[in-house]
């Protein structure tokens, strides 16, 4: 939130009750009263040519490695093991916010978040989303835009 705050982006604070059994983003957008696919999960991967990118998708979806990989100049593309994530992000599982980590990896959107006027994705911390217009942190995260689903 600092970063949007210093780039002057408009966002709503979107808490939420954390349960460590249920990290669904859908268990946690019919906590908010959100439809799931408003609710866009950060997935960090790595790639054969590109090494550590991120991926920005709706809740209701899976992330399409073909796809990414075409997009992204790799041939080869898998999620980054859950025992490396804090170390190479920042974030714990739960957590992982495509804005403010640890390194300016490639981050890429999938195209629907174009489609809202506010998407909801994760604060860096569990218990907390961000309601932000796509645009602005497509913006901030020098995000592409693909259709990775």
């Amino acid at each position: 939130m600092r970063i949007l705050d210093r780039h002057n982006v408009a966002y709503i604070e979107a808490p939420y009750s954390y349960d460590p059994e249920q990290l669904g983003v859908g268990t946690i957008a019919v906590a908010l009263g959100l439809p799931v696919g408003q609710v866009y999960k950060t997935l960090v991967a790595t790639g054969d040519k590109t090494g550590v990118l991120v991926a920005v998708i709706p809740g209701d979806k899976e992330l399409d490695f073909k796809l990414l990989s075409q997009y992204s100049g790799n041939k080869k593309i898998g999620l980054v093991q859950l025992k490396d994530l804090q170390s190479l992000t920042g974030y714990i599982r739960g957590g992982c916010s495509p804005v403010g980590m640890k390194k300016n990896y490639p981050v890429w959107f999938d195209e629907s978040a174009l489609s809202w006027d506010r998407i909801y994705i994760n604060a860096g911390q569990r218990g907390m989303l961000i309601g932000v217009a796509p645009k602005e942190v497509i913006r901030i995260t020098q995000a592409g835009v693909g259709e990775i689903c």
